[in-house]
């Protein structure tokens, strides 16, 4: 047995010991194996998408070796499987000579468990045939597209070609044809070339020289003789053989050299030959690639929006096991016929033997979905003759959305076959219908997908605000509220991310700032509200090192003061005491010019650094927000005068103090006699959706 450098092995068994031998005793003869183990349906249509070698069954919790062959049929898999059965049941599998019986040539249907070796070498000669098989589909593939080329460039050579087969014409193109004289194709087939030579010493010089060519002979490839038009004219030529193929068969390639002067022209013709698929004539995958790049590029820079539809066949294989290949390449080709009259404003491509990709441009969601009912209806609808069988079919399309800050194409086109994938959860495996992919879905795991979430929550107002009171011991009152942003996902469990969440891809992506801002409008909109009955609500918001350092803060701060009714104190901002170490000098002059504008100053986390009296005193706020650490442990008197200490401290350079996260009683009792101005925790109360004042 030939040793194989790595093998994909997927085993579906409740016994992973078992599968590990396997590996084990595989290993003298692959140098890696991948394992794959599962032992229910779903995880098997998942792992489906990955390529595998050898499929072996053993026992699965929700299926049978039949519901795994008919799904991996369904999904048009060329994927080898064996089943392994106990003695009783391999006994009744066994043909009559008491051996396995084989399914198509790619199956062992019965192997006893128990014998391991049998196993092992079962798995390598299915992979072994894979290997051929595979590799013989890839050299057909290789040997069909350059015969396209070559007759793309035989069709539109300015010399004189023709095929021969033993001697007789049986294609020639235009420049040949009138080389000679002949009017049409049909002229001159069955022709033989020795008829277009003068001279009898010509003729004989040309058969030894065709001879020795068939032999495999080499050393000549030229042959310069007299030739004769069929008027009776002659002229000198010089004649060159090489060997080709035409439709799939030997044949000989004759060349009568002339001048090449359009060679630009044929390199044209040549490339958009190699865009289109040779079965269907739309673009293939290289089409599609060329025109992904290029729509992308545009979405990218904010000229257009444009969006992916991936069109996927969903009952291929029962078309194959009925109707084989034949019935496959019918349904392709009326689907990609479908496809390319119904898609008038957008490009249609050949992506893979079962799939079709549609890019359209500036369409609404609402205009997609439309689009992708439109095209599975039509495909739903047709009825497709194949040998006097009518056979149909329905497809299952994944939609994305290509705009400004789309991620990278193929992440897009990954994100389409998950659209593809999330159709055959929802609909059993079945398909016939489409998805359109969601970022904020997948924005819990997918940073790609969180950003794009970000900005559609900027642009739609997707967030969401919740207001906690602050009680102000100085004045017996709670009509103070800090604001805190979260960001609801669209996902499963409808998870709901807070900032500490998502803040770093936003920093990645450039976000801070547009949140920023986001957030400062949309609180005061909604503080706006509330004051025209309580004047005196107030809002202490936290903003980001990207506001910090933002020139434009101030203006757009006094704006939004002079909107809720221009009262020194109404906003109070905050900043995180390490952005403010990190940007101190910057700090100082922002912390200056916002309370210019009548914006009281804050420092949030305060106390978690060794000088964090010594950055208030510099940049001077009119409050500050303790950091966790102070107000747990409270219990312990070396803690609790830790926390009696800062605020001292605070207070001597007339800065308030916030104390923060009082969650208990025992808690709250303590945080009275401390010296804070504020108190804030759940124990008061929790966050609110809405600004609720007391009176």
């Amino acid at each position: 047995m030939r040793t194989q450098s790595v093998l994909n092995l997927l085993v579906i068994d409740d016994d992973q010991l078992y599968a590990e031998r396997l590996v084990h005793l595989l290993d003298g003869y692959y140098d890696t194996i991948n394992l794959g183990f599962l032992d229910d349906k779903e995880e098997l249509l998942k792992l489906l998408r990955q390529p595998w070698d050898v499929l072996v069954f053993g026992n699965a919790y929700d299926m049978s070796f039949t519901d795994v062959v008919g799904i991996v049929q369904e999904q048009g898999v060329d994927l080898p499987m064996i089943c392994l059965m106990n003695e009783e049941m391999a006994a009744s599998a066994n043909d009559d000579e008491g051996f396995p019986d084989i399914i198509s040539g790619t199956m062992v249907k019965a192997l006893k468990v128990e014998q391991e070796m049998a196993v092992v070498m079962s798995i390598c000669l299915q992979h072994d045939n894979l290997r051929s098989r595979r590799e013989l589909k890839m050299l057909r593939r290789v040997l069909s597209e350059a015969e396209q080329r070559a007759n793309v460039l035989i069709k539109n050579s300015k010399s004189a070609v023709a095929y021969i087969d033993q001697g007789i014409h049986i294609f020639a193109n235009d420049p040949y044809l009138q080389l000679f004289g002949f009017e049409s194709m049909n002229d001159v087939i069955g022709v033989p070339i020795i008829d277009l030579i003068a001279g009898g010493d010509n003729v004989k010089g040309f058969k030894k020289f065709l001879r020795q060519f068939d032999k495999g002979s080499r050393q000549e490839v030229e042959f310069e003789f007299e030739s004769v038009r069929t008027d009776g004219s002659t002229f000198e030529a010089k004649l060159q053989l090489a060997a080709a193929t035409l439709d799939g068969e030997p044949v000989t390639q004759v060349i009568i050299q002339q001048n090449n002067t359009n060679s630009a022209e044929v390199a044209k013709r040549l490339a958009e030959a190699e865009r289109k698929d040779s079965l269907t004539g739309i673009d293939n995958r290289r089409g599609f690639e060329e025109e992904m790049a290029r729509v992308h590029q545009q979405a990218r820079q904010g000229l257009l929006t444009a969006a992916l539809l991936y069109i996927q066949l969903d009952n291929i294989g029962k078309i194959s096991s009925s109707l084989g290949l034949q019935g496959i390449d019918a349904t392709v080709k009326q689907v990609a016929y479908t496809l390319d009259e119904l898609i008038t404003d957008g490009h249609v491509s050949r992506f893979s033997d079962t799939g079709f990709t549609v890019l359209v441009e500036d369409k609404t969601a609402a205009e997609l979905k439309k689009l992708a009912e439109v095209i599975g209806s039509r495909i739903r609808d047709m009825l497709i003759e194949v040998d006097k069988r009518t056979i149909s079919t329905t497809v299952s399309i994944g939609i994305v959305k290509i705009e400004q800050n789309t991620a990278e194409p193929s992440v897009v086109l990954e994100r389409a076959m998950d659209a593809i994938h999330q159709v055959m959860v929802e609909t059993s495996n079945h398909g016939g219908t489409y998805h359109m992919y969601d970022p904020s879905e997948h924005a819990n795991s997918d940073d790609h997908a969180l950003a794009e979430s970000l900005i559609d929550a900027i642009a739609n107002n997707r967030f969401e605000l919740s207001f906690q009171p602050i009680y102000d011991i100085n004045n017996d009152r709670s009509d103070f509220f800090e604001v805190y942003l979260k960001l609801p996902l669209a996902d499963a469990d409808n998870t709901v991310l807070t900032p500490d969440q998502f803040m770093g891809v936003a920093k990645t992506h450039n976000l801070l700032e547009k949140i920023d801002r986001w957030v400062l409008i949309n609180a005061c909109k909604k503080v706006n509200e509330v004051r025209k009955n309580h004047p005196e609500a107030r809002l202490l918001v936290q903003l980001t090192s990207a506001s910090l350092i933002d020139k434009k803060l101030p203006n757009i701060v006094s704006q939004l003061i002079k909107a809720v009714g221009g009262a020194a104190g109404t906003l109070t901002l905050q900043f995180n005491e390490k952005a403010i170490s990190d940007h101190l000098t910057v700090a100082k002059t922002q912390f200056s010019a916002l309370s210019q504008v009548g914006c009281q100053m804050g420092v949030n986390n305060f106390g978690s650094s060794a000088k964090s009296i010594e950055i208030a005193s510099f940049v001077q706020p009119d409050m500050v927000r303790l950091a966790r650490s102070y107000t747990e442990g409270l219990e312990s008197a070396d803690n609790l005068e830790a926390v009696k200490s800062l605020i001292v401290r605070t207070n001597d350079i007339n800065v308030d103090v916030l104390m923060p996260y009082i969650e208990d009683a025992a808690t709250m009792s303590i945080s009275w006699s401390v010296g804070a101005r504020y108190l804030q925790g759940y124990y008061l109360e929790e966050p609110s959706s809405t600004i609720k004042v007391v009176n």
